[in-house]
């Protein structure tokens, strides 16, 4: 079997198969951390740990020789807490949570660790837990992507050149997260009930409002951008480029 056709979900291994990859030099591992959280009226709970799971695995294709383990599905997303269905850890839950991930990886040979986050409240708890990570797994390097304009920067050059669509970004039940929920399970997409949400960029001003305040306080319908126009072709050349471009920003880590 090639190595791009080879399982390399945890979840989809038996614990010999994922023993017998380690022998083989399989020892870098990717996981995501994603939320299970309100996203606006026409996506589902699920999105962004639907789309930490297909991340995960489209980073670990391109490293090669490396695994995927669970997503996270469960996040910091006390600011959507308004909206009924959303599920939250406290910062120090989520610390732990994650400490205890790494250091079980760690413990069974994984000798490089890629956590990325794809909720933007997960952001922020990340980079302040990584020296906590680091130490969990001290044979390991542990890296993470803890900068959320990167994604920002690639979901909107993407959806401008795809279909002059860019202006639709804005971070939260998007024409990007639209997009990459109907690539990956467009069942759980209700287009009928596309709406726009609060346009405009993702300032530090709205940021701190969204955290301090909650979603509601920006967004009456939990929308940051507007989804009108999304399209799975669009969804998985975002899937692709931002994987491409957390893979190249981890080389020069």
């Amino acid at each position: 079997m090639r190595a791009e056709e080879r399982e390399i979900r945890f979840d989809h291994l038996t614990s010999p198969e994922v023993g017998a990859a380690l022998a083989e030099g399989w020892t870098t591992v990717v996981f995501a951390c994603g939320a299970t959280e309100q996203h606006g009226p026409h996506l589902a709970l699920s999105m962004d740990a639907s789309h930490g799971t297909a991340l995960a695995e489209a980073v670990a294709r391109r490293l090669g020789r490396a695994l995927v383990a669970p997503t996270v599905r469960v996040g910091c997303s006390e600011h959507h807490m308004a909206f009924p269905g959303t599920l939250t850890l406290r910062k120090e839950t989520f610390h732990a949570l994650v400490e205890d991930v790494v250091a079980s990886l760690g413990r069974h040979g994984f000798r490089r660790i890629v956590v990325l986050p794809t909720h933007g409240g997960n952001f922020a708890p990340l980079a302040d837990g990584m020296a906590s990570f680091r130490a969990a797994a001290p044979e390991a390097e542990v890296l993470a992507c803890t900068d959320l304009g990167v994604v920002m920067e690639v979901w909107t050059r993407v959806a401008q050149e795809f279909g002059g669509l860019g202006a639709g970004v804005g971070g939260h039940a998007d024409v990007a997260e639209g997009s990459i929920l109907l690539a990956l399970h467009p069942e759980r997409v209700r287009p009928h009930r596309v709406e726009p949400g609060r346009v405009g960029p993702l300032d530090a001003d709205v940021t701190a409002r969204l955290f301090a305040h909650g979603m509601k306080a920006v967004s009456s319908n939990g929308i940051l951008g507007d989804p009108t126009g999304m399209n799975a072709p669009l969804g998985r050349r975002l899937v692709d480029a931002l994987a491409q471009r957390l893979v190249e920003d981890l080389g020069e880590a």
